[in-house]
Formats: structure tokens, sequence, C-alpha cells
């Protein structure tokens, strides 16, 4: 199956959840694509995987626009949907619903909330004051889940095999 992985991010911590669901994804032909540098052809792919990281709630633009632009392109594909962020439970998932359209969620083989993580060395100085201030956080945190990715990626092969 070919598959692609498109994300947006800010600081990494999206790119590297989809390189870890590349590696899991063994048997098949895998490509990864950053939407801020590459604009992929869609009709190339059998699944597509999309996978975005929050910033005062929001996922990035692109991202928006890729999944308004593509919408029926991406409705006769099988697709997984991921989001990279820091809060849990309800929050967390209350991110998820607010960004990724419903038709996109429902239509969706998996989704997952992966997890996400400050990297200060990515941040400039004004990124690293705001998460001091609103997230009480000093240094770079990973709290990114491979157990969730590892059970995100089963459920897309599970479906596969359906």
């Amino acid at each position: 199956m070919n598959t692609l992985i498109a994300y947006t991010t800010h600081h990494g911590a999206t790119k590297n959840a989809a390189i870890y669901i590349s590696e899991l994804l063994k048997s098949d032909s895998v490509e990864i694509c950053d939407l801020r540098k590459n604009k992929p052809k869609l009709n190339e792919y059998d699944r597509i995987i999309l996978g975005a990281s929050i910033h005062a709630g929001k996922i990035q633009r692109r991202m928006k626009r890729f999944m308004h632009r593509n919408n029926k392109t991406l409705a006769e594909k099988e697709i997984g949907l991921y989001l990279c962020c820091m809060h849990t439970g309800d929050t967390a998932q209350k991110q998820f619903d607010d960004n990724y359209p419903e038709d996109l969620r429902q239509h969706a083989k998996a989704t997952a909330i992966v997890g996400g993580s400050f990297d200060f060395e990515a941040m400039n100085m004004m990124e690293r004051a705001i998460v001091k201030k609103v997230a009480n956080i000093n240094e770079s945190v990973n709290k990114i889940d491979k157990e969730k990715i590892e059970q995100f990626v089963k459920q897309l092969t599970a479906a596969e095999a359906k």
C-alpha cells in the first residue's frame, strides 16, 4: 500500500511522530511530506495520514487549507489523523475535534492524540516566555507517547486487513 504521511509542525514533534509512524509501517511504501515545503500529489497514494500540532488551541493554517482544498480526494482514500498536543483527556479530545473536520474524523480508519513536546532549543525567546508563563514549564519536555502511535498504526493496519 502506498502511504503518504503529510504533516505540519512548528518545532518538530509532529515530524518526529511521522518518522516513527513510517518506521512502523514496514510493509508499506511510505513517503513523509512537510506541507510547508511540498505539495503532494494525493492520487499517487492509497492511504493518507495527516498530522498536525496544537499552538494556542489551533493547528497550523497550512494543514487547515490542505484539508479544505483536498476534502473530496481525502474522502476517497483510507485516512488516518493524529494530533500532537500537550493536553490530555477531554481538553485534548476537544482540540482534536475542533481542528479536524467532522467528515474526515468520521471517515478516518484511525485517529490518535499522541502527546506533544516543548523544545526550548527550537523556540524563539518570545515562545519560551509564553510557555514558561502559560504552561509553567522552564525547560524542554517531551511527552510524545510512542505506545499511542503504535496503537494508531495497529488501527490502520487492522483496517487494511478487513
